[in-house]
């Protein structure tokens, strides 16, 4: 297992960007082989606003749960969210995975996979309320409550790497960057493998 990969989990409160920082991080390794970002499977159809996920009903979702089709799933807000099983023999055989998940659900994903950091993105409540309020979901109220109801610390024992994307994106973006950049060289004993590094 020395060769063994990694998945990189991100969470975070509505509005913190977590989509944003996961886009400029896959346009930095899009094509680096090692590097994979997971598309979840979402009970919900795409509609261009939302992350780019696989649609599934809630009746197929279940059946391939129950065929053992997913490393890790999860319901949250009335939906069912699932990791396709292919990832975990990916990280196993060395790869590095990121996926887009819950802090509720980081237990699941510990026990779906040997290693595991947890990327935890940040930022401010007027930020969050911004962003969310662009989306035009909700009302103000509705936001309110939601930042108010809200917390952005992870409980458990886990290898947490808190990442604030208050500021511009490519600061936050950078960060993320170096997160994969460095578990990939942890992996590989060297920096080499990294898109773009002198």
């Amino acid at each position: 297992m020395g060769n063994a990969g990694r998945i990189i989990v991100v969470v975070g409160p509505s509005g913190a960007g977590k989509d944003s920082l996961i886009g400029y991080a896959a346009k930095t390794f899009d094509s680096h082989p090692d590097v994979r970002f997971v598309q979840r499977v979402i009970t919900r159809p795409c509609d261009g606003a939302t992350e780019d996920h696989q649609t599934m009903t809630p009746q197929a979702f279940a059946a391939a749960r129950k065929a053992g089709g997913f490393a890790v799933h999860w319901s949250a807000h009335g939906l069912e969210y699932g990791i396709p099983d292919e990832h975990r023999a990916f990280v196993a055989s060395g790869g590095i995975a990121i996926a887009n998940g819950s802090r509720p659900a980081l237990p699941l994903f510990r026990d779906a996979f040997a290693a595991m950091t947890v990327v935890n993105v940040t930022a401010r409540p007027e930020i969050r309320a911004a962003r969310l309020e662009a989306r035009g979901r909700e009302t103000r109220e509705d936001i309110r409550e939601r930042l108010a109801r809200s917390t952005m610390k992870v409980h458990g024992d886990f290898d947490v790497i808190d990442i604030d994307n208050s500021g511009a994106l490519e600061d936050a973006g950078t960060r993320f960057v170096r997160v994969i950049t460095e578990s990939l060289a942890g992996r590989t004993g060297d920096g080499n493998s990294v898109p773009g590094s002198a």
